[in-house]
């Protein structure tokens, strides 16, 4: 287990908002030298910390814009329901995030699409067939003054 101290905490914060700075820039804004910098940033990879580096696409230009958050319950709390119903949302291109909560649903998903017409599109003819959904909330965002995902 790797030791979570101030520095790799504050290289870990810098990772976050910007995984492609230069070693040398991180290196400077932690306060260690290149080398060793190197060398942490190496070792929170190997150890599992840091699980990959992603590229920010614009919703827009990408036709995913219009996020709806949608609470679904499930009429059968079975494991086979639950495993049907994770797969179908693994196969929906859709889907960005599938959650299983504790709660009155039983799942939150994270459903990105271009506008109000694929979202009904999307609830009608995807959701709304997978066997053992009871509910379908939808809770269409409005905005995002803190989105701190990557």
């Amino acid at each position: 287990m790797i030791k979570n101290d101030p520095i790799n905490s504050k290289i870990l914060r810098v990772l976050s908002r910007d995984g492609r700075i230069s070693n040398l820039q991180l290196a400077d804004q932690v306060g260690l030298s290149p080398s060793a910098c190197l060398r942490r940033v190496q070792e929170l990879e190997r150890s599992g910390v840091i699980k990959g580096y992603r590229a920010r696409l614009d919703p827009v230009q990408t036709a995913r814009a219009y996020v709806v958050y949608v609470a679904v319950g499930l009429a059968e709390h079975t494991k086979a329901a639950q495993a049907g119903f994770e797969q179908a949302m693994a196969r929906a291109d859709e889907v960005a995030e599938c959650h299983n909560v504790a709660g009155a649903f039983e799942y939150m998903l994270r459903v990105e699409v271009a506008d109000l017409p694929a979202y009904k599109a999307f609830h009608t003819d995807k959701l709304g067939t997978v066997p053992h959904v009871r509910s379908i909330t939808s809770y269409m965002v409005m905005g995002s003054p803190k989105d701190t995902r990557g």
